[in-house]
């Protein structure tokens, strides 16, 4: 069959016996180039299905090592990829489902810096990513390439789904991420997957969702989720697709930023020392430890959510992160409190929220929180 070997022909032959796709799509297939930002919860199917699918060239962007809490939906890792960069074992297992693409990695975090080297080689680009940042970044730069853009998001039993910066039929482009999402939320304000949690098979549901909107795009189909955003509630399979309105957002993006000063994750490195925050005061888990041996009254608050709490905790005050703010009565002014959480990051942002808010002066966050005790005081202790 010409521009298809015969190994092509018996790989992707459910594709050419499709009347409505056949030959003309799959050569389109064979022609193109796909970027995946993440290849994470999301990335995982995406990048399967378009190998699967016989996409010419897949380029991979994640500088993250697989964890074992991935595998609960990173289902292109197993086991033994733990400790791994996610970009290079990615391709390894690309790899041995379609040795016929090329697949190219990129093991390291996309900045302004290499955002536009990376995405001009590529012909469609997925957004799989979990963070602001990331986001806009990869947004502006498809937006200054003209480069068509799937995003997805999921986050507890919600996905989102949508296609930017296409062009349309009219020669117009489409809506982008900030036509829908002019501005980042405030820092803290939104949990990630690690704080909320988010169900697994949902990932895949997304994601599959995602690689499928890539092939339309491919094959040229004006069908695509494009000034559209589709809502999926995992629990109930509603879906519900809304317009996107579209605000001319591309008109204002002119250049790449720095992207973690506009989401508010970092200090402006030219600010004075004097304008910096004080330190925030933390202890270790040993030093925690040896507070509850020795009998000292103090005060110990767990921010995390009631279903985490139920998992492990160490025995103390549970009030979960969104029910400070009307739970500050409950916070000791006389006694050393110390705040924990899974990881050190939620309850680090609960003391310097009440420092600054409330003006208390004797709380300490727990460095690492039930990670570290789990990993240097107590293994036994089951985490998540």
């Amino acid at each position: 069959m010409t521009g298809l070997t015969n190994d092509e022909v018996k790989r992707y032959g459910r594709h050419l016996v499709l009347e409505e796709f056949g030959l003309k799509n799959q050569l389109r297939l064979k022609g193109s180039s796909v970027l995946v930002i993440g290849a994470g919860g999301l990335g995982s199917p995406v990048l399967l299905y378009l190998a699967a699918a016989g996409i010419g060239t897949l380029g991979v962007v994640d500088d993250d090592v697989v964890d074992l809490s991935n595998l609960q939906r990173q289902v292109l890792f197993t086991t033994k990829d733990i400790g791994k960069n996610k970009a290079e074992a990615a391709i390894q297992k690309l790899y041995s489902l379609n040795p016929l693409l090329q697949y190219v990695s990129y093991p390291f975090k996309i900045i302004s810096d290499n955002a536009m080297d990376i995405i001009r080689n590529y012909d469609v680009v997925i957004d799989g990513s979990d963070n602001f940042p990331t986001r806009y970044l990869v947004n502006d730069c498809c937006v200054l390439l003209d480069k068509p853009l799937v995003y997805g998001s999921i986050l507890k039993f919600e996905g989102q789904l949508s296609v930017f910066n296409l062009k349309r039929s009219d020669g117009q482009y489409s809506c982008n991420y900030r036509d829908l999402f002019p501005d980042p939320p405030l820092p803290n304000s939104v949990p990630n997957c690690e704080q909320a949690g988010v169900i697994g098979a949902l990932a895949g549901i997304i994601g599959s969702m995602q690689a499928n909107e890539a092939i339309k795009i491919i094959c040229g189909t004006d069908q695509t989720l494009h000034d559209k955003l589709m809502i999926l509630d995992s629990t109930s399979m509603q879906q519900v697709i809304i317009q996107i309105k579209n605000h001319n957002a591309r008109n204002r993006i002119k250049n790449l930023i720095d992207y973690e000063d506009f989401c508010g994750v970092s200090h402006n490195k030219n600010k004075s020392l004097e304008s910096k925050p004080m330190a925030m005061k933390e202890i270790t888990v040993q030093e925690l430890q040896k507070l509850q041996k020795s009998g000292a009254d103090f005060q110990l608050i767990d921010v995390r959510e009631p279903h985490e709490f139920d998992i492990c905790n160490l025995n103390g005050e549970l009030i979960p992160q969104g029910e400070i703010p009307h739970s500050v009565d409950r916070i000791s002014r006389n006694k050393q409190v110390v705040i924990h959480c899974r990881s050190g990051a939620r309850s680090g942002n609960m003391v310097q929220w009440l420092e600054k808010n409330h003006g208390f002066e004797n709380l300490y966050n727990l460095k690492g929180g039930i990670l570290a005790w789990a990993k240097e005081v107590d293994p036994s202790m089951p985490t998540y």
